[in-house]
């Protein structure tokens, strides 16, 4: 199991799709990086020599990817909060930051609905226990 960027990569899978396993590459990013070593993107990943490994890892090397990436996107989006922008205020308070609709959806970054106003009976039902 061949070591790239800090991460395992799979043997069993194309070269190309085992990439992808590395934070910061994605399809296109992996067909480039084969291309520019001349890797036969359908070559499974233990059919490597360590030549072509060590060709992988210097062009990988040449993109920020895993821990640096995650560093530069989280030093931009402290960039935003600090200078008091729309998308920083955003983040902040862990909203969609792109423009999408918030009304009925964006359910993953708001979390769990909260009945605000009036409530359910099941919920009555608990509140009274729970004072009684």
């Amino acid at each position: 199991m061949p070591r790239l960027s800090g991460v395992d990569i799979p043997n069993n899978k194309a070269i190309k799709v085992a990439l992808t396993y590395i934070h910061g590459i994605g399809d296109f990013q992996a067909s480039r990086i084969l291309k520019t070593v001349k890797i036969d993107p359908d070559l499974k990943t233990d059919k490597l020599s360590s030549a072509q490994i060590q060709s992988l890892g210097a062009e990988i090397g040449k993109t920020p990817t895993e821990g640096d990436l995650r560093q530069i996107v989280r030093e931009n989006i402290q960039r935003l909060r600090r200078i008091g922008s729309y998308r920083g205020m955003r983040h902040g308070m862990r909203l969609p930051s792109r423009g999408q609709r918030t009304h009925t959806n964006a359910r993953t970054l708001k979390g769990k609905r909260r009945t605000v106003g009036a409530m359910t009976k099941e919920m009555r039902q608990k509140l009274d226990t729970a004072t009684k």
